[in-house]
């Protein structure tokens, strides 16, 4: 090819490849032994040239290589380097891959767990290590030159994403962010936001797959392709559309049965035939269809702890095995190796040995309950092909490096914590994309199993969509606005605020409808002519008549309230054995009632408030022998006894016979009755409507009739664009107050969080008092009521396991209202000072009220869960974990990651605890004697 260049052509080649090996991206591609994608290349290049990046790119595509080359510039500068990941098993997994490439000595660790070798160049931490490195000023901040944000789309994270913005906005101006994102559908406005704080910032957005994607569903014994390409184009596979109207419609074969028709033999053998193939296939034979099929290793997500863990039993109890004898042999030799550290007596309790069998077979599963140590031992045995099969819950899709050649989804509803919600585009893309392993799958194949009425077009839909917005959770929080105050004031602080993407978000949103609002006054400006009239100001007078159509409105609103209030009145003075005519509704006609249906606690005139699916709702048998329930609705307008008569008392509704007899006497009483007007009312004199006596209706049609317009012969010509300008003109109003809404909305949240603290006495205009430097070492969702128990001196003389105890309600929370049942408590000091934390906590949450404070949005003090504080206390205490984990009835996993978020939250109080009391002393004691057994097993390999 290069023969073919001209002499010009060949010079000017030769000196971009001379240009390009003096950059420091040349021995940077050496370092790999792939050519790096596009993408990385264009990222990498505009690192080098000072800029900011946004990589935003699929799962597995290789983002990462980009942050290792802000690590590798870094180093050739001379300049350090932050690593920043979301969740602490990243953070380790990426201490471990740079430690390999650059050694320990220049790679550090930071997490709310480990600390290793602090002053290196390169240190990997968790986000909000690096926050609160940035509110304290830390020495460690010097010679920064470069920060890697990993997985930053955590920032639309309800609990932690403001943390990302705090970031973000505080670091130096001298640092370059590398910002790595999953591909997101408004990468461009995060970008222009990163531009505005940070300054030049390139956006580099790849949707690009290097593993090509496969979609499937498997139903029964057969695995369908998702998509078929036909004429160019990708449609839905038109068998999944037929499956999906078979199972859904009614045979012939059923319908003839129905019907007494006799069923040949062969439509029945074909309809047995047709449904046999539907089914959704147990965990055991996906795993061996999969392994048939060469498509292990496989992730199968399910929306279940408990799921995961059943899963990995039935498999077992199927005889399904993955590992041949030499791979159960290294299997065994690398678990005994990784778990050397638990005492025996802890493994029997952990389920040690039942673990080891899924594992010794190629099976496991990987949550969140699971042992910090086990589920790195899955990680490390899946990535050597050593575990073939794991069975997982959606955690795991998030940032850790293990790659599959299969994703399977059970089904496509996850329980939110809530309720059962259908999974998004953006998680089904988050999930599937683990699969294919670049470098060693040619293609990734996502399976979703068959489930009764799916819907295959839906499916479709979520495969094919990338709809997966960044929107901010960003709001200010106590402990940010004494950090702010401290270090900017009060002004500056607000400013600030006002910088973050939250706001970014919002004042976008505003730029729509103010341009909106501009169309709407052009057009009003048309109106406004249109209805002009010689005789005088039409727009007053079609305010008038505005006014009246309103007024009448309003009135014949209040008649059918009282009506209805009638009516309801009427229904609460009904007694068992009134005959009643019932006015309308499907069982209209004469009726015995029953029973009054009086809601318990009503009494007589209790019906304000209530709608017409309220109050009584009396239960009546028809003169047509049927026993019913009615309500309100079938009672318009009130409702007067015509007779009386008695209910027998062995009469029973559920007897035909009994209905038959009553309904027959019913029809004997009441005599005329039957024949009686159906409409109630009419006979009487109608009642004088409240419109013919309204003052403000008079003087209303008054003023129209006086105005010079109403005389005017194109009046209802007028009229019609004058009512095109009104309704335009209060549309126009209501996006005017939407924009006020949407303007300031985080600096006027900061207000409201700032008066709070002012009236507390943590600030006192822009100076920080004592308490509120106390606050200011607080970080937490309970970060005021931390403060406030330090101020007030709850938890002075306190031992170290019952103030273990207190500070554990600050970090706990039941993961879902069946947790929530009366906790087992500490007696003597520790449950009066739980109890003095929740006074005080209702105190805060009193005065947040008052200061509108929402924690709907975002900010204030939920109310803390003592759910924790006895496993807490007897942990402490130095209770083995058998006994623990039992009282709690809790995982050892989340046991594990309670304790260690309490001793990252005792770390903080005896930091912040005033000199001359016994609280530092007691944190510290508390944090050494929960770090013990289980929870001090270092999760760093």
């Amino acid at each position: 090819m290069t023969e073919d260049m001209s002499p010009a052509e060949r010079y000017a080649a030769a000196r971009r490849r001379s240009a390009e090996q003096a950059t420091a991206l040349a021995p940077f591609r050496e370092l790999y032994d792939f050519e790096l994608d596009p993408f990385q290349l264009e990222a990498c290049r505009a690192l080098e040239a000072g800029k900011g990046v946004l990589v935003a790119a699929p799962t597995g595509s290789g983002k990462t290589i980009v942050g290792e080359f802000a690590v590798h510039l870094a180093l050739s500068r001379g300049r350090k380097c932050f690593y920043t990941t979301p969740i602490k098993a990243l953070s380790n997994q990426k201490y471990n891959d740079l430690v390999r490439r650059y050694g320990t000595d220049r790679v550090g660790l930071l997490t709310g767990d480990n600390s290793i070798n602090s002053d290196a160049p390169v240190i990997v931490m968790t986000t909000e290590v690096l926050r609160n490195m940035l509110y304290a000023g830390s020495q460690a901040l010097t010679g920064l030159g470069y920060v890697v944000m990993d997985e930053v789309h955590y920032l639309s994270d309800r609990f932690r994403g403001a943390v990302w913005e705090e970031v973000i906005i505080h670091l130096p101006d001298s640092v370059t962010l590398v910002s790595l994102s999953a591909t997101v559908s408004n990468a461009e406005e995060f970008g222009d936001w990163l531009d505005t704080v940070r300054g030049d910032t390139e956006v580099i957005v790849s949707e690009h797959r290097p593993v090509p994607l496969w979609q499937h569903v498997l139903a029964g014994r057969r695995m369908y392709d998702l998509f078929e390409e036909k004429g160019g184009r990708r449609e839905v596979n038109p068998d999944l559309v037929r499956m999906a109207q078979l199972e859904n419609s009614r045979l012939p074969a059923f319908r003839d049965r129905r019907r007494g028709k006799p069923v040949r033999e062969a439509d029945r053998e074909r309809e047995r035939r047709q449904r046999s193939r539907i089914f959704t296939p147990s965990r055991p034979e996906v795993i061996e269809r999969l392994d048939a099929a060469g498509l292990l290793p496989a992730i199968t997500f399910i929306f279940s702890r408990a799921g995961c863990e059943a899963a990995v039993q039935q498999c077992l109890v199927a005889g399904l095995r993955l590992n041949d004898a030499g791979q159960r042999a290294r299997v065994r030799e690398i678990v005994e190796e990784r778990t050397a550290a638990i005492p025996d007596e802890d493994l029997h309790v952990l389920g040690y040995f039942e673990w080891l069998e899924g594992l010794e077979r190629g099976i496991a599963a990987h949550h969140a309950g699971m042992l910090p140590t086990f589920k790195e031992v899955v990680e490390e045995l899946f990535v050597r092909g050593l575990v073939k099969a794991v069975f997982a819950t959606e955690t795991l899709a998030l940032g850790i490096n293990m790659p599959a050649r299969s994703v399977v989804l059970e089904k496509l509803v996850k329980w939110n914590g809530e309720q059962h919600v259908d999974i998004t585009p953006g998680e089904y893309t988050q999930l599937t994309g683990r699969a294919g392993r670049r470098g060693i799958d040619v293609e990734g194949h996502a399976v979703v199993l068959w489930q009764r009425g799916m819907d295959p077009g839906a499916l479709a839909g979520l495969a094919g969509t990338r709809t997966y917005p960044l929107r901010s959770s960003f709001r200010p929080s106590y402990n940010m606005a004494v950090n702010l105050v401290s270090q900017f004031g009060r002004h500056r602080s607000r400013e600030l605020l006002e910088t973050s993407f939250a706001q970014f978000q919002a004042d976008r949103a505003v730029v729509g409808i103010s341009r909106k609002v501009q169309r709407n006054e052009e057009g009003l400006a048309g109106y406004r002519e249109a209805m002009t009239c010689h005789l005088g100001d039409f727009e007053e007078y079609a305010r008038l008549r505005r006014e009246l159509k309103d007024r009448e409105t309003e009135l014949a609103r209040q008649g059918a309230l009282q009506r209805r209030a009638a009516a309801v009145d009427s229904l609460e003075r009904l007694r068992p054995g009134d005959v009643i005519q019932v006015p309308t509704g499907k069982f209209a006609g004469l009726a015995l009632v029953l029973d009054p249906g009086v809601p318990a606690g009503r009494s007589t005139g209790g019906h304000r408030g209530w709608d017409h699916h309220e109050g009584p709702r009396p239960l009546v048998l028809t003169a047509e022998r049927q026993v019913k329930r009615l309500a309100p609705v079938d009672f318009p307008v009130p409702v007067e006894p015509l007779e009386r008569m008695r209910i027998p008392r062995s009469f029973n509704p559920r007897s035909p016979q009994s209905r038959r007899d009553l309904a027959s006497a019913l029809r004997t009483k009441a005599g005329n009755a039957r024949g009686a007007d159906p409409a109630p009312g009419r006979g009487r004199r109608r009642q004088r409507s409240e419109a013919a006596d309204d003052t403000e209706l008079a003087r209303l049609r008054k003023a129209i009739r006086a105005h010079p317009c109403h005389g005017c012969d194109q009046r209802e010509d007028h009229a019609r664009w004058a009512e095109r300008y009104l309704r335009l003109k209060r549309d126009t109003r209501q996006l005017e107050r939407r924009i006020e809404g949407r303007t300031n909305t985080i600096a006027r949240t900061f207000d409201r969080v700032y008066a709070l603290l002012s009236d507390l006495g943590y600030l006192r205009g822009d100076e920080v008092t004592e308490d509120g430097r106390r606050l200011a070492r607080l970080y937490g969702e309970l970060d005021l009521l931390a403060s406030e128990c330090l101020r007030e001196g709850v938890w002075e003389g306190l031992s170290p396991a019952e103030l273990a105890a207190c500070a554990s309600a600050l970090v706990y929370e039941a993961r879902s209202a069946d947790d929530a049942l009366p906790p087992t408590l500490p007696g003597g000091k520790a449950r009066d000072a739980l109890g003095e934390m929740v006074r005080i906590w209702g105190r805060l949450d009193a005065l947040e009220e008052q200061h509108r404070i929402n924690q709907s949005e975002g900010v204030g003090q939920r109310e803390p869960d003592l759910g924790f504080a006895w496993a807490a206390y007897r942990w402490a205490e130095g209770d083995g974990l058998d006994a623990v984990l039992r009282q709690a009835e809790m995982p050892a996993g989340d046991f594990v990651r309670w304790c260690k978020q309490l001793v990252d939250v005792l770390g903080q109080i005896a930091a912040a605890a005033p000199e001359g009391g016994t609280v530092a002393r007691s944190a510290r004691r508390a944090a050494e004697k929960l770090l013990r057994g289980v929870v001090a097993y270092s999760s760093v390999g």
